[in-house]
């Protein structure tokens, strides 16, 4: 549990400084991850469309306490 919310923003703002982001690195492991799952068979989903109605009513349901936050 962080407890000091100034000390902690200001480790991950030197943080951010000191490690920017390796876009070419961050490439790479996508690449692979993608060769694993196709080797395991895990990539492409035989039915893209699967499980797509519960995608959408959780978006739903996100947005709409969002968008109409209960009061």
């Amino acid at each position: 549990m962080i407890r000091d919310r100034r000390t902690w923003e200001a480790f991950e703002a030197e943080w951010q400084r000191r490690n920017p982001p390796d876009l070419e690195l961050h490439l790479r492991i996508f690449d692979r991850m993608l060769e694993l799952a196709r080797a395991l068979h895990a990539w492409p989903p035989a039915d893209p469309l699967e499980g797509l109605e519960i995608d959408l009513q959780l978006a739903r349901a996100i947005n709409a306490d969002v968008c109409f936050p209960a009061e």
